[in-house]
C-alpha cells in the first residue's frame, strides 16, 4: 500500500498521456560523487572549439520564443575530470554579453552546478577551474527561452606538473544532495517520483534523517492526498469494503485510504529501511534488454538494495506492508477485519508495486522533466 495514492495517480496520468498523444503513447540527475576520487595523469589543455547547440532537440540558437514561452532559462552541467571521476568545488565562472551578467558558483558535493533564470537569446560562456587542473572554457552557448540546458562533456584535464589529485567528499553531504534532486522528480511536473534513482551507479546509501526526510514529504504532498481521494472514490464506486455508501461512506473510506498509505510509507519507507539497514528506493536500470529490465522492475518489491550496496530480501518492503495491513485492523468496518484483510492488502500491494516498477522502468522518465534533461 505504500505508494497506492500515487500509483493511482500515475495511472491517471498516464491515461491522460496516451489519449491526448500517440507520440507519448510510442514514445535517474548529474552524476553522484564517490567519496574518494583518485585521477591519473592525463595530457594537457582542451578546449572545445565547436559551438555548443542551445537546443539539444531542435537546435537553432537564433530561433525566436512564442509570445507566451518564458523568457528565462537555466544553465548546468556536471564537472569531471577526463575519467569520469567528479570534481567537486570547482569554480564555474559564467560571462555573458555584459559585464553584469558575470555570475561564478561553486559545484556542489556532487559536481553539479545550476545557473538559472538566465536571458534567452544572447551567448553565454562557462569557464571552469580547480586545483591541480588546467582551466575547461565552453564555447559560446546560446539559450532558447524556457530551456533547461545540460553542458555535456565537461572533462577538466590535469594540470601538466600535476601526476593524481585526490578529491574528498562527505558521503552524507553526497546522499543529500542527491535527495534534494529527487525530491524536484514530479511525473509532468507535478506528481511526486521521489523514490526512484535514475544514477544507479554513483547512488550512495541514504542516513536515517534522509529516509525520514523522503517519507515525510510523500506523506504531506497534496497529489498524495488526491490520490488516496481518487482511490477512495473508485472504492465507493465499486462498493469495496463495509462502508455505508453516501458523504459519510465516502469520508471514512477516504480516511481509511489516506491512513494507509501514511503507516505504509512511514514503515516501508523509513522506519524498517532504517532499523535492518536497506534503500526503500527504486533503482532504474535504463539500459540491456527489455527482458532484463522487465525482470529487474518486477523482482522490485522482493529485492532491494542494502545500505552496504548489496543485493538483499526486501523486508522493508513486504514488512511494511503487512504492518500497515495490520493496523488497519483498528479502523477498518468489522467485518471486514481479519487475517484475510491483512495478506489481502499484502498480496494487492505487491501487485501494485510491480506495475509501478515496469511503468517507472519504461515510461516515466520521459514524463518527468527534471530527469529527462539531465545528462
Amino acid at each position: 500500500m505504500r505508494h497506492r495514492p500515487l500509483f493511482v495517480t500515475a495511472l491517471i496520468t498516464l491515461f491522460v498521456c496516451f489519449a491526448g498523444s500517440a507520440d507519448v503513447a510510442r514514445g535517474q540527475q548529474p552524476v553522484a560523487a564517490r567519496p574518494a576520487v583518485d585521477v591519473s595523469t592525463a595530457p594537457a589543455t582542451s578546449i572545445p572549439d565547436a559551438p555548443v547547440a542551445a537546443n539539444q532537440q531542435s537546435a537553432n540558437p537564433g530561433t525566436q520564443s512564442t509570445p507566451d514561452a518564458p523568457s528565462t532559462t537555466d544553465l548546468n552541467g556536471t564537472v569531471t575530470d577526463e575519467n569520469g571521476d567528479l570534481v567537486p568545488g570547482a569554480t564555474v565562472v559564467l560571462e555573458g554579453a555584459s559585464p553584469a551578467d558575470r555570475q561564478s558558483q561553486a559545484a556542489n558535493d556532487n559536481a553539479f552546478f545550476n545557473f538559472p533564470g538566465l536571458k534567452a537569446g544572447i551567448p553565454y560562456r562557462l569557464t571552469i577551474s580547480a586545483k591541480g587542473f588546467e582551466n575547461w572554457v565552453s564555447p559560446p552557448i546560446t539559450l532558447a527561452a524556457g530551456q533547461f540546458f545540460g553542458v555535456a562533456d565537461i572533462k577538466l584535464k590535469l594540470a601538466g606538473d600535476v601526476s593524481s589529485v585526490t578529491v574528498y567528499s562527505s558521503t552524507e553531504q553526497i546522499a543529500t544532495q542527491q535527495v534534494e534532486l529527487e525530491e524536484q522528480q514530479r511525473i509532468l511536473g507535478f506528481i511526486p517520483n521521489f523514490y526512484v534513482v535514475y544514477d544507479s551507479k554513483n547512488a550512495v546509501p541514504l542516513t536515517t534523517k534522509l529516509k525520514f526526510q523522503m517519507a515525510y514529504r510523500v506523506a504531506i504532498d497534496p497529489v498524495s492526498f488526491v490520490g488516496a481521494a481518487t482511490l477512495a472514490g473508485m472504492d465507493q464506486g465499486g462498493d469495496d469494503l463495509n462502508y455505508p455508501l453516501g458523504a459519510k461512506g465516502y469520508g471514512e473510506r477516504l480516511g481509511a485510504t489516506y491512513a494507509d498509505g501514511i503507516t505504509d510509507i512511514m514503515f516501508g519507507g523509513a522506519i524498517l529501511p532504517s532499523l535492518l539497514h536497506q534503500d526503500p528506493r527504486y533503482f532504474y536500470q535504463g539500459t540491456g534488454t527489455v527482458k532484463s529490465r522487465l525482470r529487474h522492475a518486477l523482482s522490485n518489491p522482493f529485492i532491494c538494495r542494502g545500505d552496504n550496496g548489496k543485493l538483499q530480501p526486501n523486508y522493508s518492503s513486504i514488512g511494511g506492508d503487512l504492518i500497515s495491513s495490520s493496523i488497519s485492523n483498528a479502523y477498518y468496518p468489522p467485518s471486514n477485519r481479519g487475517a484475510g484483510l491483512v495478506f489481502g492488502n499484502l498480496l494487492l500491494s505487491t501487485g501494485e508495486r510491480e506495475v509501478s516498477s515496469v511503468v517507472q522502468e519504461f515510461v516515466l522518465r520521459r514524463l518527468t522533466p527534471s530527469a529527462k534533461d539531465r545528462n
